[in-house]
């Protein structure tokens, strides 16, 4: 009488290479995040992320309004808004310090508050209106803040400049601004390693006296 030796999937001891049909796919996916991992540097970030994004379960597809533009991206729900904007969108003006909220440099406007985009999940801040720096101007003419800080000299490497901005201008809007001390306390959240704090106050604060 012939024998049939078709493995059995449920029979093989744990640890065993896998039967023919699941050898299969876990080659083609291992396969393509190699090759997505030795792609030539031609290819985009944006178009690496999309295609790798095809072989990463729990992707899905998310909108986020920013700068006034409803973008469409392809991002697990782990991500941060930080990250999608930076790595999704390309919008890096937004900068990356700590990673945990200490530093302030991440900060952007979500329905005009001042919020750490690396302590927020991308997904939740769908049907927000989010504001980064490269969206605080009109086309070519600066924000009122971005002008303050450049008139009072109120940066020095300029890696915390932006999430600054962005915190001077919720301060402002807030009414957080109306003398020195004021404005030193509610904008004490970003850090600056250069040491600039007289010269970001005093743009605040010309900012503030302003409204």
């Amino acid at each position: 009488m012939p024998h049939d030796f078709t493995p059995d999937p449920a029979a093989q001891p744990p640890g065993s290479a896998p039967n023919d049909g699941s050898r299969r796919t876990f080659m083609k996916q291992a396969g393509g995040i190699l090759g997505l991992a030795l792609a030539p540097p031609l290819i985009s970030q944006a178009e690496r992320l999309t295609a790798f994004s095809k072989t990463v379960a729990g992707v899905a597809a998310m909108q986020l309004k920013v700068n006034g533009t409803v973008r469409t991206i392809q991002a697990e729900p782990r991500v941060t808004l930080l990250d999608a904007l930076r790595e999704n969108l390309d919008l890096t003006g937004t900068k990356k310090g700590c990673d945990h909220g200490q530093c302030g440099a991440c900060t952007v406007l979500v329905d005009g508050r001042r919020v750490n985009s690396c302590l927020t999940l991308a997904v939740m801040n769908q049907n927000k209106e989010i504001t980064t720096i490269e969206g605080l101007g009109q086309g070519e003419e600066l924000h009122p803040m971005q002008q303050a800080f450049l008139k009072h000299d109120g940066f020095q490497c300029g890696y915390c400049t932006p999430g600054q901005i962005m915190s001077g201008v919720a301060c402002v809007q807030e009414g957080h601004a109306k003398t020195d001390d004021q404005a030193r306390e509610w904008m004490s959240g970003n850090l600056c390693r250069c040491g600039a704090y007289p010269n970001i106050v005093a743009a605040v604060r010309e900012v503030a006296q302003r409204k």
